[in-house]
């Protein structure tokens, strides 16, 4: 009777240890589920490995000092791990390897060439690390091959209307038309391009022109579209270029940014006619609001520094802790489930004092 009472006994015990051996394991996977991670959720230590496509890029740097204010002012367990990649993709690609190398637990990617794009999402994917690309868009296809593959940007159109829109604002403010230098009622300009084929570059050449020709305005191209590849000295090299052959005949330099707008001032500025041609830029820079306000610039777009610094970090942190992309923040999709669209907006001398920095 005691060998029987015994079996039972141990019987009993052992159906208590598996059953509590499994309900322990549910309830872990349901905790990850719901977005605490066994790791520690929403508390989790977590490293971002950050690539920017080069440090010397002017907006690029203020998106870069952005990245590490945010983080410094964050709850103290979010790293991050910034790289410079130099313009060269070879050497981005290595730095991806060694981040994922390091286990990193999200990146953020400002891609050097965005064809790249697939190669680098593989590599992450095959870690099973997010990865948030910005500034830069891939491709649309090959972000929905990776579903935890995200983009943090803007509309590339937007900003090429936005410019358009601040050329033709000057344009009906100006009733004396000062700017018709030949009185021919067109308007002779010249476009200053960034990386040929980037897509920023390519969307704000062409809907900038799009947008004042809508307006009615008659454009004249004097010179074959060049680019200065967002750079401020390669572009007053230009610029000194275009003034000895084209001189007075200028009205107005379209710049696909704001670096080469400030290298197209410079050489008017040398040339002694700053402030006698239309210049535009895209970005918003600091060291361009005293050009608007002199008069040497007519104007820029915002491409907005902060609030595109603040999505990246808001994503690749949500996803490196296990949570919905967008828990805990205001940022909404587009309609492809993707990508975060921060919006651009003009600035002129009547307004740029809002974001004078």
């Amino acid at each position: 009777m005691k060998k029987l009472l015994a079996l039972v006994l141990a019987g009993m015990m052992a159906f208590s240890l598996t059953a509590c051996g499994d309900g322990g394991s549910s309830s872990s996977e349901g905790s990850a589920s719901d977005g605490s991670s066994a790791a520690g959720g929403e508390d989790k230590a977590v490293t971002i490995g950050v690539t920017i496509y080069k440090y010397d890029d002017n907006f690029m740097s203020y998106v870069r000092n952005d990245m590490d204010k945010i983080v410094a002012e964050m709850d103290g367990k979010v790293t991050l791990s910034m790289n410079d990649s130099q313009n060269n993709q070879s050497t981005q690609n290595d730095q991806v390897d060694t981040m994922i190398g390091s286990n990193v637990d999200a990146l953020a990617i400002n891609l050097v060439d965005p064809q790249a794009a697939a190669v680098v999402q593989k590599k992450a994917q095959d870690a099973e690390i997010p990865i948030v690309f910005f500034n830069k868009e891939p491709d649309l296809a090959t972000m929905q091959e990776y579903d935890k593959s995200f983009y943090v940007g803007t509309t590339s159109s937007e900003s090429g209307v936005e410019q358009g829109n601040v050329v033709v604002d000057y344009l009906k403010a100006d009733a004396d038309k000062k700017w018709d230098k030949n009185g021919d009622g067109k308007i002779q300009y010249l476009m200053m391009k960034g990386e040929p084929g980037h897509p920023d570059a390519e969307a704000r050449t062409e809907y900038s022109v799009k947008t004042i020709k809508d307006a009615g305005y008659e454009m004249e191209l004097l010179a074959p579209e060049d680019t200065a590849m967002w750079d401020t000295a390669k572009a007053k090299e230009l610029m000194d270029n275009w003034y000895a052959q084209y001189g007075d005949k200028i009205e107005l330099v379209l710049c696909n940014n704001d670096g080469m707008a400030l290298g197209v001032v410079s050489s008017l500025t040398a040339n002694k006619v700053n402030g006698k041609v239309m210049v535009a830029g895209v970005d918003a820079l600091p060291e361009v609001m005293d050009y608007i306000e002199s008069g040497d610039m007519i104007g820029t777009v915002l491409n907005d520094d902060q609030n595109q610094a603040q999505a990246v970090i808001d994503l690749a942190v949500n996803l490196a802790r296990g949570n919905d992309p967008l828990a805990g923040t205001s940022w909404k999709f587009d309609e492809t489930g993707k990508s975060v669209r921060v919006p651009y907006k003009a600035v002129t001398k009547e307004n740029y004092k809002e974001f004078v920095k």
